[in-house]
């Protein structure tokens, strides 16, 4: 599978956590910079973001990809939403965390949260009217 990193560089450690929480090979990891301009409108940064991903419309389609999305929440957001339009889907994302009282600070992989089931859950407690 192909790991998108927005965020800091991953270690080797926290890219074999990915693999034992997948049960998958991440065989590619992609850094992918996130720094915006406050100032700026953030949807257009979000599409070249995505951008500076390198991957065809076919491979966003069709390629295993799981995200580890930037720390900015903003951006995570709106990230999310420009790659469920080229992917059809929430792609899985990683959840990392500190590492209790580690100096300097570490952060570990704490989970992979499958967004699309998720999602999938949340619809079946929609109210019809």
């Amino acid at each position: 599978m192909i790991l998108l990193n927005f965020t800091h560089p991953l270690t080797p450690d926290q890219v074999r956590q990915v693999e034992a929480l997948t049960g998958e090979e991440v065989a590619e990891v992609r850094h992918v910079p996130a720094q915006f301009d406050t100032e700026e409108f953030f949807a257009p940064q979000v599409v070249a973001l995505a951008e500076g991903c390198g991957l065809s419309p076919e491979e966003w389609q069709t390629r295993p990809i799981l995200v580890v999305p930037p720390a900015l929440n903003f951006i995570a957001v709106a990230l999310l939403a420009e790659l469920h339009g080229r992917m059809g889907y929430f792609p899985p994302v990683v959840r990392t965390r500190p590492v209790a009282g580690s100096v300097p600070p570490r952060y570990e992989v704490a989970e992979v949260l499958n967004l699309q089931a998720i999602r999938d859950e949340a619809r079946k407690r929609r109210s019809s009217v």
